[in-house]
């Protein structure tokens, strides 16, 4: 846990891969600990073709079956089959030349959020920019992407900056500095934009 604070969460992440892997975790954690998806990651990662969005859009009905049963990923059927159906509307998007990274940051008008929260109890669990999200992945056919897997999303791919003012890792990662109350989004910084994926 402490590894993955250090050295990930909030890290600015702009590669379609990524950020797959980002939100079928976050969304795979709803009514668990985020400590028993992270010990189960590398099951993840090898259960679906290491978050490949092309290869996962081609799981069939036997490969879910298998997916169902495998001990090294939360075995929930409805969380399953959302992940393949999200590859596939992310596969949708490679194929019109789209990426999924700029649908996602184009909510952050491209450039890291930094908020300036003193403590942990400060954090929303989501925001009018989540929920806009949410809705915008929902009509594109993403499933298991409600306000708070959006914002969570947001939070660990470094489109938002929810380190507190206190933690080394807020400066570290570009939190400007000022009062550590108050309006959030203080500062932005904006990121090297992603390649689109060749055909």
């Amino acid at each position: 846990m402490r590894a993955y604070h250090d050295l990930e969460w909030g890290v600015p992440v702009r590669d379609d891969r990524t950020l797959f892997e980002r939100l079928t975790l976050e969304g795979a954690q709803a009514g668990l600990s985020w400590s028993l998806i992270l010990a189960k990651r590398q099951g993840y990662r090898k259960a679906f073709a290491g978050f490949a969005p092309d290869l996962v859009a081609r799981f069939d009905a036997s490969d879910v079956e298998q997916l169902v049963i495998d001990p090294s990923i939360v075995r929930n059927r409805h969380k399953i089959e959302s992940t393949v159906s999200n590859a596939r509307v992310i596969d949708d998007m490679h194929r019109a030349g789209d990426t999924f990274a700029e649908l996602l940051w184009s909510f952050v008008s491209d450039e890291t959020l930094h908020n300036a929260w003193a403590e942990l109890g400060e954090l929303p669990s989501w925001t009018p920019t989540s929920k806009a999200m949410s809705v915008e992945l929902r009509r594109r056919g993403f499933r298991f992407v409600g306000p708070v897997t959006c914002y969570s999303t947001m939070q660990a791919a470094g489109l938002v900056n929810d380190h507190v003012t206190t933690c080394s890792r807020w400066e570290e990662l570009g939190g400007a500095v000022g009062s550590a109350r108050g309006p959030p989004l203080l500062r932005r910084t904006r990121p090297t934009r992603p390649r689109r994926p060749t055909p």
